[in-house]
């Protein structure tokens, strides 16, 4: 296999007090809040909608649905776009970023596993990896969809 082959265009999108990391193929695009709606109906997790390309994307904090506190909107925070893949195929989402996300190229040598487990059971998260010197969490994208495919269908 070529070093190519070897490594993964990731992007570590901020979140509070901590970083996600993501397959940079996963995400659409990252976008201001210009055109946010926020809702007072579903779960608290579900911020609103932004609008993005001319269409309504949900918007999700990804800290509420650990079961932490929504981080208030400031003019660092930015909507990362995310492809859906299995409950949503065709259709996008958001996650609020707390600031620009950056991009990184990871392989064998830079990133391993890590065993600790410091969130609850029902996050969705899939683990944590160590990463030179940070500890990004990898986030359960097919399970965060499930949960917002649920909860848009019951929304409305």
């Amino acid at each position: 296999m070529t070093d190519a082959a070897e490594e993964l265009y990731s992007l570590l999108i901020p979140i509070a007090d901590a970083r996600l990391i993501v397959p940079r193929v996963c995400v659409a695009e990252v976008s201001g809040l210009g055109q946010l709606r926020l809702t007072e109906h579903g779960p608290d997790w579900l911020i609103g909608s932004v609008g993005w390309k001319g269409r309504e994307v949900p918007l999700v904090s990804f800290e509420a649905m650990c079961g932490r506190e929504t981080p208030e909107i400031s003019s660092r925070t930015r909507a990362v776009i995310f492809h859906g893949s299995q409950q949503m195929a065709g259709a996008f989402f958001a996650l609020l970023s707390q600031g620009l996300p950056q991009l990184v190229r990871i392989n064998r040598e830079v990133v391993g596993p890590d065993a600790a487990r410091e969130w609850a059971p029902e996050a969705p998260i899939l683990c944590r990896i160590r990463m030179v010197n940070e500890y990004p969490l990898v986030p359960d994208l097919g399970g965060l969809e499930e949960t917002l495919s649920d909860a848009i269908r019951d929304w409305r």
